[in-house]
């Protein structure tokens, strides 16, 4: 199982706990467990990743073993304290001001 932080915006309206958990079967990448994420919480669709191009939403960061993986493919391959859930995978609410 794959352990998932929220942010607080996206697990009130999955109406989760901070952490979720979600199954990935195959290669664990960042794509795979946004897809097992919307599958389990079919209300989160389109709010992680546009609906058409599926490249992730402005103002969402992801984060692996504390490193900023945002700008990586969809198609990247998640580190394997990830993988056997050691260490989470977290989709952070991006902070902007002016």
């Amino acid at each position: 199982m794959i352990r998932v932080i929220l942010p607080y915006h996206l697990r009130t309206l999955a109406r989760s706990d901070a952490e979720v958990q979600v199954a990935v079967e195959g290669t664990v990448t960042i794509s795979s467990v946004l897809d097992a994420l919307e599958k389990k919480f079919p209300m989160l669709r389109g709010t992680i990743r546009d609906h058409g191009t599926q490249q992730r939403r402005p103002f969402l960061r992801f984060f692996a073993c504390g490193e900023d993986i945002s700008l990586e493919s969809l198609d990247t391959r998640l580190p394997d304290k990830v993988v056997s859930g050691e260490e989470p995978f977290l989709v952070i609410g991006a902070i902007a001001g002016g």
